[in-house]
């Protein structure tokens, strides 16, 4: 069967086919940030438009348009619907246990002050853990971590997405830049070295940022040592491992040394004054306070404090043990069965200027990876850490269809999600928005790293976004003569600013605080902080590309 040619500009006008094509994303975050729609309706109405766009505009088969949103919702409830699911499993249980009181308090004792806290989770704990997993893990667990610790559910949930902003190219041992590489055909080393010389300026920025955004500046004027330590001991070993080693392990040897010299740094240093969340809010600890928070800390047994943080630490070692090559190959070999998507595989046709000429039809390839996948490994560690807290297998049975059943509307938002992006991906929609901002001409630096936030807006993937506008960024900037290697790295710089506020991580960020139907207030406190970013971003490959001594920080094919 001859594969269907994509059309990006179905109505001969460049204007009009751009502004057809933006009608999903426009409904869809209208609907969740101005009407206040719940947001798996949202999901469905923005999924309806983007089907009648693609068929009744675009052209696209009608069968090869439904098995697109079938494949997408598919891999929306599997692999990124599993991680959730036993993530919160594992959460659950230590709820119903206790123990996440106990781990606020031990928190306590390291880090007293809120601020701090907000820095080594959801800044350092939660990069760590998008140097293993990626999908939507690091959001949940730190916002999950952050709401048992007094936070508000809007500030757990929103200070954990615009924390999750510059590991993510280097996130799932740096499936992003591989992928990219694959797209491209530039060597994973030289992309990996120029968004090493992009995302370090960020990563010590976002300390500083999380605490300005949850406090003010006067939060950020008393803990700035602290901020700087944790931001400068990410920037560096992030800089120096994606430039001199590659992106496997650039965010978890990263993070763990942002969290390592944080907490020795808090030996030697503390805030002149602490500052602490009262019903949700933050403010200033006074002394009485400080002293009787301190009291009830120093009442905690060393073994309730080593049975409060096993499961996690259960969990860290399960999630690094999955995410080693070695282990994802043998589990793989035992048992990953593929299926080719029917009415799908082969059977779309992406088309110049997106792609070069002769570029082989879209797989469609569905990967049931049950033993390999990262949300497997959670599950089991979520149940020896069920067994190792008493749990007996009647007990992890309700407890798991209870959080199943709490998060049903999570789970149909994912699959409606994901399918709406794979439609607009497949259809060419995604294209034709970002050909708009190819025509640039010498702003393309600026514009182009836009595009890789946009990329990640529509498809919740730093790894999606580069798929689909790799191509496009390389041709666009050999012809406006300008290295391809800044460019498809400014696609997943950039892309990184996006994440927080794409529709999949809002939900993860929501389910996990147990906020959902809220997805419309997280996504306006976040969306400024995400665009802000990203403009800084644009502004910085801007320089890269045409003013020295910037220029000189991009690598020689």
């Amino acid at each position: 069967m001859t594969p269907w040619p994509q059309n990006y500009d179905p109505f001969n006008n460049a204007f009009l086919s751009t502004a057809i094509a933006s009608i999903p994303v426009v409904i869809l975050l209208g609907a969740i940030a101005l009407f206040h729609i719940r947001i798996h309706l949202a999901a469905f109405f923005g999924l309806a438009a983007a089907l009648l766009i693609a068929v009744g505009i675009n052209k696209m088969p009608a069968d090869v348009a439904f098995a697109t949103t079938a494949y997408g919702a598919a891999f929306g409830l599997f692999p990124i619907g599993w991680i959730i699911l036993n993530v919160l499993f594992l959460y659950q249980l230590t709820v119903d246990r206790g123990h996440f009181e106990v781990l606020r308090a031990s928190l306590a004792r390291v880090a007293p002050d809120a601020r701090i806290q907000l820095i080594l989770i959801a800044f350092a704990f939660g990069a760590f853990l998008e140097g293993m997993a990626g999908f939507g893990t690091p959001v949940a667990i730190t916002a999950a971590i952050l709401i048992q610790l007094g936070f508000k559910p809007l500030h757990a949930s929103g200070l954990s997405l615009i924390a999750n902003t510059a590991p993510v190219a280097f996130g799932s041992l740096g499936i992003p830049l591989t992928t990219l590489e694959q797209v491209t055909g530039i060597d994973v080393h030289l992309i990996s070295a120029m968004v090493g010389r992009q995302l370090p300026f960020f990563s010590f920025l976002i300390p500083f940022w999380i605490v300005w955004a949850f406090a003010g500046w006067k939060a950020v004027a008393g803990v700035w040592p602290a901020a700087a330590i944790a931001g400068l001991f990410f920037a560096i070993p992030q800089y120096l491992v994606s430039n001199f080693h590659g992106p496997w392990l650039v965010d978890i040897l990263a993070g763990a040394s942002s969290i390592l010299a944080t907490v020795l740094f808090l030996r030697v240093w503390k805030p002149s004054q602490l500052m602490c969340v009262n019903n949700g809010v933050p403010e200033f600890s006074n002394e009485e306070t400080a002293s009787q928070n301190s009291t009830q800390i120093r009442s905690l047994h060393p073994s309730e404090v080593l049975q409060a943080w096993m499961p996690w630490l259960i969990l860290t070692l399960f999630i690094l043990c999955w995410g080693l090559p070695q282990t994802k190959a043998l589990l793989d070999h035992v048992a990953a069965p593929k299926f080719e998507v029917p009415h799908l595989h082969n059977l779309v046709q992406r088309m110049p200027p997106v792609a070069p000429l002769n570029t082989p039809p879209e797989a469609a390839v569905f990967k049931l990876n049950v033993l390999s996948a990262t949300g497997t490994g959670i599950f089991l560690a979520a149940l020896l850490a069920g067994a190792l807290m008493g749990f007996g297998p009647t007990q992890l049975l309700k407890c798991y269809g209870k959080t199943v059943w709490s998060i049903r509307h999570s789970l149909l938002t994912i699959a409606a999600m994901l399918a709406l992006g794979n439609v607009t991906k497949f259809s060419g929609g995604d294209a034709t928005l970002g050909l708009a901002l190819a025509h640039t001409g010498s702003w393309y630096p600026f514009f182009g790293t836009l595009l890789g936030w946009l990329g990640v807006a529509l498809t919740g993937s730093d790894t999606a976004s580069n798929v689909l506008f790799g191509s496009l960024q390389k041709i666009t900037s050999q012809q406006l003569g300008i290295s391809p290697v800044l460019m498809c790295a400014a696609n997943s710089s950039g892309g990184v600013m996006g994440k927080m506020v794409d529709a999949q991580s809002i939900v993860v960020a929501s389910t996990a605080t147990h906020w959902y139907g809220h997805e419309g207030s997280i996504l306006r406190y976040v969306f400024w902080h995400s665009l802000a970013l990203s403009i800084l971003m644009g502004v910085l490959v801007y320089l890269q590309a045409y003013v020295a001594p910037f220029t000189l920080m991009v690598p020689a094919p």
